[in-house]
């Protein structure tokens, strides 16, 4: 299926976990020519069998070009950014031979990104906050935020498992509705996602971070599974404790929240027993993603004036459960 009717047709995708795989499985599927930066096992996997995702419905291999040097590969129409946060810095340094003026930078990354209030608007306009973008070395390259709603797990290198979901989100930071923007969606609609275009991504980001910056970490610190995480009625309601101030703060730098914890428990008891992508993190002991999905929410509280005693219980046990492991 040739992508001759888009102006995005080379695309790299920077970080080989399980959602920057599937993204770049399906791409590929859509005719684009696919690049990865990979290193180690993940290289040589890729090198070998290609991208294998599999599904229901069985599993399919993707041929791509990959390499260890982003130099290798240059300058493309579109660069997926599918790292954890710790990795963010790393890519930041070696991101520049895969951009020009005009690549679109996508980050389909977990929790709170580094350019959240550029383009926000009011009085927290650009402010940068300092649990995801300590030193402001992080540029905001061309951004797009892409929210992603599916559950995918690394089976081995380079080869994945889908579970469920299939709807993304993307959105300017500015919240206008692009050129770019408008090509993007359509690419990925072709691709056999449900995308939507959003016009504060800053909302989608928060909405689902309000779900999982609770989950994620209990999960980690306990090696429980979301149903026996929402079937224990004391650790249910410290959730919910959590999620009370995060909405709050929400409210107060202008994303309102209108449901209340139990509606999202509910949706989440949906889904059934799954390991959170944190819980999958320690089980195979890389490093976690603390500071994007709660420390960020603690700096927040600290700007808006919103108390979070249950935040920073959650922080520190989980900061340092992390830190025992050589994870954080």
């Amino acid at each position: 299926m040739p992508a001759t009717d888009s102006r995005i047709h080379k695309v790299c995708i920077y970080g080989a976990g399980a959602i920057g795989c599937w993204l770049g499985a399906g791409l590929a599927g859509a005719g684009c020519a696919v690049s990865v930066v990979a290193r180690g096992a993940t290289l040589a996997a890729l090198r070998e069998h290609g991208i294998r995702v599999a599904d229901q419905h069985g599993e399919q291999a993707r041929t791509v070009r990959c390499s260890d040097d982003p130099a290798q590969l240059g300058v493309q129409d579109l660069v997926v950014i599918a790292v954890k946060a710790p990795s963010l810095r790393e890519v930041a340094r070696r991101i520049a031979p895969l951009t020009g003026p005009d690549t679109i930078v996508l980050t389909a990354m977990n929790g709170v990104c580094w350019w959240f209030f550029d383009g926000f608007g009011g009085r927290f306009e650009g402010t940068r906050l300092r649990a995801v973008d300590p030193d402001g070395s992080i540029a905001a390259r061309h951004v797009i935020g892409c929210v992603v709603h599916a559950s995918c797990a690394l089976q081995g290198p380079g080869r994945v498992r889908h579970h469920f979901g299939n709807e993304l989100i993307i959105g300017e930071p500015s919240g206008a509705s692009t050129v770019r923007l408008r090509d993007l969606a359509a690419l990925l609609t072709r691709a056999g996602w449900h995308t939507e275009m959003s016009t504060q991504i800053q909302r989608d980001t928060w909405f689902k971070l309000w779900g999982n910056m609770t989950v994620n970490p209990v999960s980690a610190l306990t090696g429980a599974t979301t149903d026996l995480i929402m079937d224990d009625e004391l650790v249910r309601g410290f959730v919910s404790s959590v999620m009370l101030e995060a909405r709050e703060i929400g409210a107060r730098i202008g994303i309102p929240i209108d449901q209340q914890p139990d509606d999202r428990h509910a949706v989440t008891l949906k889904l059934g027993a799954f390991k959170t992508s944190m819980l999958q993190d320690v089980e195979a002991a890389r490093p976690v993603e603390i500071d994007a999905l709660v420390t960020v929410v603690k700096e927040l509280g600290g700007l808006t004036g919103v108390p979070t005693p249950f935040t920073d219980a959650l922080l520190g046990l989980s900061r340092l459960h992390a830190r025992v492991r050589g994870l954080y």
